[in-house]
């Protein structure tokens, strides 16, 4: 999970640097993208939230937690 994780990281941060609407709103707009897929993904393979190994709905946990901070960022430094 975590080498899955990191190689997507790389994937939405090279789409985010050619974002027309500027890095961090298209980056936010990547990872809120990422944590639904890996929601659905982990609901579709009826994986358990909380389990002993890591699945897709930790991977959703740490998507979602790091659009809550590109979008805080987003909305400190002006445009």
């Amino acid at each position: 999970m975590l080498i899955r994780f990191f190689t997507r990281m790389l994937i939405l941060v090279g789409f985010a640097a050619f974002g027309g609407i500027g890095f961090g709103r298209s980056f936010a707009a990547l990872l809120a993208m990422s944590a639904i897929f890996s929601a659905a993904v982990g609901a579709i393979k009826r994986e358990r939230p909380f389990e002993g190994t890591l699945n897709h709905w930790d991977e959703t946990l740490a998507y979602a937690a790091l659009f809550c901070l590109a979008n805080g960022l987003n909305h400190l430094v002006p445009a």
